[in-house]
């Protein structure tokens, strides 16, 4: 005689499907969340130089774009060709123009995010961030707003500071 498989009822079983569903569902609960609640600094009383409505970013913005700039998202490591640009000249924020860096502060990181030790002056802004259950700096440009990355303290002399930026968040313009 064969023995037939447990059923699907077992309730031992059924603990555990349910657990990794909700499991599955609270990540793509909070992902969605993060995505689309409006940043912490929006939220703020903080004024920018440059304010357009929801409607007029996501007209000028490509998606990526929108989704790091205005919506604090975080691109792939390795996927902007910013990361491997070595000319000279500067990087702006890719929503305003603010030049925010020049590439003689950009420095291989290995993090596969251009990197930078020090920002133009006045450039940009620091934020407390407390996602991914810890506490981090971001960085957001002076004039729009919007989020560029976050700095650490594990970056070259003369400052120490890595300026970890989103690709899709800058522009590059080189030297003539």
């Amino acid at each position: 005689m064969t023995s037939s498989p447990r059923p699907v009822s077992d309730p031992a079983r059924r603990s555990l499907l349910l657990g990794g569903a909700a499991a599955v569902t609270g990540l793509v609960a909070f992902g969605l969340r993060r995505s689309l609640a409006p940043s912490a600094r929006a939220a703020t009383t903080e004024r920018f130089e440059v304010t357009l409505t929801d409607e007029e970013w996501k007209a000028k913005l490509t998606p990526a774009q929108y989704a790091v700039l205005r919506h604090e998202a975080t691109e792939p490591p390795y996927s902007s060709p910013l990361e491997r640009e070595h000319r000279k000249g500067t990087f702006h924020c890719a929503g305003c123009d603010n030049a925010l860096f020049s590439s003689t502060t950009k420095f291989e990181s290995g993090t596969g995010w251009p990197s930078f030790y020090k920002p133009l002056p006045h450039a940009v802004g620091e934020s407390r961030d407390m996602s991914l259950g810890m506490v981090r700096t971001e960085i957001h440009c002076a004039r729009c707003g919007g989020h560029l990355g976050h700095v650490f303290d594990d970056g070259p002399k003369p400052t120490g500071l890595r300026y970890c930026m989103n690709g899709v968040a800058l522009t590059f313009v080189a030297e003539a």
